[in-house]
């Protein structure tokens, strides 16, 4: 008899370490809320296609440990990355820059052809800021697509494939068009145009999507192909968003050469709001290029909360790569997702449930993991 209590007992304590450790995955646990902003998407998973890494920042002494949790992230499952793709390009530039002896962040200059004169750090807080498409261009034609993407592959961030501009009727050229540069008030100096590789089809799972398309306003009824369209997966992206927040947690080859001054400048503008540059908070709400968390809302953000993010949205692909923390209770931590809204599966119509359901989600995926974070032992 005593025997049978005794196996009794360890089957309790065997069923209870095997519960304990089927919900140890915080990712799992959020995902599974009641919630219906998250329980929406999770019951039709095949319509929404998420993928979402998120990462537990713990630190022992002076090291700081990376403990990443995935669901149904595959870099082999294309989703569009829109204008996620800004984040590398701010990084590349900055990294030319450091590497040309006569530029600086603050050198002005504009694109041949255009009549916008701006400097590089103003167009990198335009692309934080408020997702500027125009900004982005600008580096596209300073950098190259071929330079661009060797600069992140070299660093071990990939893969990656960055073939086009964003929203302009050049988005296709493979040639980059001159920069005239200052060198003075008064001096000019044009750069070189930039002839790059044509881009070849990606060879991916789900890079056809939908049912139809738009184009030149007439309905195509067949699958919209991202095959020649940029590339930027969540495992890209999101050891892209480690490498600049903590540089130090990798070795020096791994890092990217920006200076402090550099490093700092780029820190800030990508928690920076956009009424601390000017826009109209009317419009450029707190979060308006803020989904996780607070996406779902116009309020301010609490000044004690600093999201370092950058989003995207188009083609009804809402993602967000972001690095969330709270200096009043001392908690950090890393999120990248996307999910698709486009329950019509028709491309190009701009019909698409980004405020109904994509932003929703994510916002409340931010909120889920941050309370989980609220609360866990470290």
């Amino acid at each position: 008899m005593r025997g049978y209590n005794i196996l009794f007992l360890l089957l309790i304590l065997l069923s209870s370490s095997c519960e304990k450790k089927q919900t140890s995955d915080p990712l799992k646990i959020a995902l599974s809320s009641k919630n219906p902003l998250i329980k929406g998407v999770m019951d039709s998973l095949n319509q929404y296609e998420i993928q979402i890494r998120y990462t537990q920042i713990n630190r022992r002494n002076d090291s700081v440990v990376f403990t990443d949790f995935d669901f149904q992230v595959d870099k082999n499952n294309y989703y569009y990355p829109a204008s996620t793709v800004k984040f590398p390009a701010a990084v590349a530039a900055l990294e030319k820059i450091n590497e040309t002896d006569s530029l600086t962040v603050d050198t002005k200059f504009y694109i041949e052809g255009d009549s916008v004169e701006t400097t590089f750090s103003k167009a990198i807080s335009e692309i934080f800021a408020v997702s500027d498409n125009a900004a982005n261009n600008r580096l596209i034609e300073f950098l190259g697509q071929d330079d661009l993407n060797k600069r992140i592959l070299r660093k071990g961030v990939g893969p990656i494939r960055i073939a086009h501009r964003l929203s302009t009727t050049n988005a296709d050229d493979v040639t980059t068009k001159p920069l005239v540069i200052y060198l003075n008030d008064s001096t000019t100096t044009s750069s070189q145009s930039i002839i790059n590789t044509y881009p070849k089809p990606l060879v991916l799972e789900k890079i056809k999507k939908g049912q139809g398309f738009y184009a030149d306003d007439i309905l195509q009824e067949e699958e919209f192909d991202f095959s020649l369209k940029n590339y930027y997966p969540i495992e890209t992206q999101h050891t892209l968003l480690k490498r600049i927040i903590f540089p130090e947690a990798f070795p020096t080859e791994e890092r990217f050469n920006l200076n402090e001054a550099q490093h700092e400048l780029l820190l800030n503008y990508m928690h920076t709001l956009p009424k601390d540059l000017g826009y109209d908070e009317k419009v450029y709400y707190d979060s308006y290029v803020k989904f996780l968390m607070f996406g779902d809302s116009t309020d301010p953000i609490p000044e004690h909360i600093k999201i370092y993010n950058k989003v995207g949205y188009a083609y009804g692909t809402l993602t967000d790569c972001a690095y969330i923390k709270d200096v009043k209770n001392n908690i950090d931590f890393m999120i990248t997702a996307t999910v698709l809204v486009n329950k019509n599966g028709i491309f190009n119509d701009n019909i698409y449930e980004y405020d109904e359901v994509g932003i929703p989600f994510l916002a409340q995926l931010g909120r889920e993991l941050y309370n989980y974070e609220l609360k866990r032992t470290r």
